[in-house]
């Protein structure tokens, strides 16, 4: 499948109570959002799902398409939902903003992984699911992920069990590190260059 098949959406709309503003944090002389742009953009055309514009120092940073959340405060997936809308490729590859270590190479993996019939491709490490570095087929997605949405739930694990998903085992689960707190914070800074 060629690359242009596939887009890249990253999901910045996140409360971060925890770690306010984390995407703004510097994660290796840019804002953690623009890492992860820079990480994950190379090949594919990529969208920012988000709850409202960044300042203008980290907007510049994103020369991309960022997309509104029409449902906020409803989690990943009325994120997912609202970007999605708004692409056109067959597949999208969602990431967490807050993810500083995918890269483009581990998406081309993933896709490399996609077989005729599949509506995902979810990583997984020590048994665990992650639904926020996974290929998703967007039409399937869509139709699988509104009713969940609506329904209040909003777990992507629902909408995961609703669609023919193949799971990739990952070995390296730094891939899936994210930022959630003060200390997760401390610990990246301490290995990012």
């Amino acid at each position: 499948m060629s690359e242009s098949a596939l887009s890249v959406l990253i999901l910045a709309g996140g409360e971060a109570t925890r770690l306010p503003n984390k995407l703004a944090l510097d994660a290796g002389a840019v804002p953690m959002i623009a890492r992860v742009y820079r990480n994950v953009s190379q090949h594919h055309p990529t969208y920012v799902s988000c709850h409202a514009t960044f300042p203008a120092a980290i907007d510049a940073l994103l020369p991309c398409p960022m997309v509104i959340d029409r449902w906020s405060r409803r989690g990943p997936l009325s994120g997912l939902l609202s970007t999605m809308n708004e692409i056109h490729t067959p597949y999208v590859f969602a990431v967490a903003g807050d993810a500083p270590f995918v890269e483009s190479a581990f998406i081309d993996r993933l896709f490399a992984a996609l077989e005729p019939g599949d509506e995902a491709v979810v990583p997984t490490h020590d048994r665990r699911m992650e639904p926020l570095a996974a290929i998703y087929e967007r039409k399937a997605f869509m139709r699988a992920g509104l009713p969940v949405l609506l329904e209040g739930d909003g777990a992507l694990h629902l909408v995961i069990e609703k669609l023919r998903a193949r799971f990739v085992p990952i070995d390296d689960p730094r891939i899936f590190t994210n930022v959630n707190t003060p200390a997760d914070y401390d610990a990246v800074r301490e290995v990012l260059p």
